[in-house]
């Protein structure tokens, strides 16, 4: 099967919980086809053939990134001089996930796909993977899973300890329940 993760991050955190995604879906399924991109890097248009898509991207004000936030994220990391600073990962200025689903064309033979964000731990942080999800579905994906949230400990991170574990986890089930032939 061909399985792409696409992901979008600022600080690395985003991007160390795809790899470990796709590090499960490895595990799981040694014969599939896996790529892991930054958005962007993949036309949609080379998507028409990919049975699992896992998309994942940070949670800017409670939601999706967009061009505001992304802009105001690499700021504010600047100018916070009294704690450490994580540089940002090169592309962290955009595309987003938000702009990407935007211009994803419809899933071809109802292609499984997963949304998945990193935020913070506190119960009103929101997130971003709900609202990928939903843009997926739209467009014709089953979803594999529901969206999943992984956490991070700050703004710019890091991951709190287990999540790249349970990431991997994910990525394992993801790549079962993408393996069952769909009900429809």
């Amino acid at each position: 099967m061909d399985i792409a993760v696409v992901y979008e991050s600022m600080f690395g955190n985003t991007h160390a919980v795809a790899e470990a995604i796709a590090a499960g879906i490895r595990e799981a399924d040694p014969a599939a086809y896996l790529t892991v991109t930054r958005v962007g890097a993949i036309p949609q248009a080379d998507l028409g053939e990919v049975g699992l898509l896992v998309v994942g991207g940070p949670t800017h004000t409670l939601r999706m990134s967009s061009p505001r936030t992304r802009q105001q994220g690499l700021q504010a990391g600047h100018k916070a001089a009294d704690q450490p600073h994580r540089e940002p990962e090169p592309g962290a200025a955009g595309p987003g996930i938000r702009e990407w689903l935007d211009g994803l064309p419809a899933a071809q033979h109802g292609g499984w796909a997963a949304a998945f964000d990193t935020r913070l731990s506190y119960p009103l942080a929101g997130g971003a993977a709900r609202p990928a999800a939903r843009q997926l579905r739209r467009r014709g994906y089953q979803l594999a899973a529901d969206p999943e949230g992984f956490y991070v400990s700050g703004a710019e991170g890091p991951l709190q300890d287990g999540e790249l574990r349970r990431a991997r986890a994910w990525g394992a089930m993801l790549a079962h329940q993408a393996a069952v032939p769909s009900a429809g």
